[in-house]
């Protein structure tokens, strides 16, 4: 048995055919049901477009980004995502934007030779591993033979995934111990302000 609460968080964003709302205001005795369905509409489509307008307000705000910002935006983000420990610079994201912007930042900051940027893919067993690859492979213009082999997480069919990453997670980075210490030096400095 399940709880009204949880069955109305699964459902909230599911959207009904004009057939299946019509269905619903037959079935029930009151308009009050049209009423809440009307007002809950409006409260999705009052929200949707305030997201709408703080994003494009945000997007002004940080405005084109100069060189000197794209250094340190690519320093708090290996912080957060990037391996701290080894030999090894490497970061794991499943955002695309995230992925693309540091292996920007790596060619473009950190000189990795392209053809030294290798990709290791994780993902789940019931999505496609070709297609992740390729995508990604597109999307940062690294050639499929710099993946490594993926590593293939077993699905478990009774756990109720929130978000579904279907290009999986995607490790780019390097073996380079030097540059690792590099970076480790630039997260201290910016710690140290």
């Amino acid at each position: 048995r399940v709880s009204r609460s949880s069955v109305s968080i699964w459902v909230r964003d599911v959207p009904l055919t004009q057939k299946q709302i019509d269905k619903l205001y037959r079935n029930k005795r009151t308009g009050a049901l049209k009423g809440s369905y009307i007002a809950s509409l409006n409260k999705i489509r009052k929200s949707e477009e305030l997201t709408k307008k703080l994003k494009e307000e945000g997007e002004k705000e940080v405005g084109r980004i100069s060189q000197r910002e794209f250094f340190l935006t690519g320093v708090a983000m290996y912080f957060a995502e990037g391996d701290k420990s080894g030999k090894n610079v490497a970061f794991s994201n499943s955002d695309p934007r995230a992925i693309k912007f540091m292996a920007d930042w790596f060619l473009n900051v950190c000189k990795v030779p392209e053809n030294k940027l290798k990709c290791d893919l994780y993902i789940h067993d019931n999505l496609d591993e070709k297609e992740a690859k390729k995508y990604w492979s597109k999307l940062i213009d690294i050639p499929l033979e710099q993946f490594r082999k993926s590593y293939i997480v077993k699905n478990n069919k009774n756990r109720l995934r929130k978000v579904k990453h279907i290009h999986g997670v995607l490790r780019v980075g390097t073996s380079n111990a030097n540059l690792h210490r590099k970076i480790m030096g630039w997260i201290s400095g910016v710690f140290s302000v």
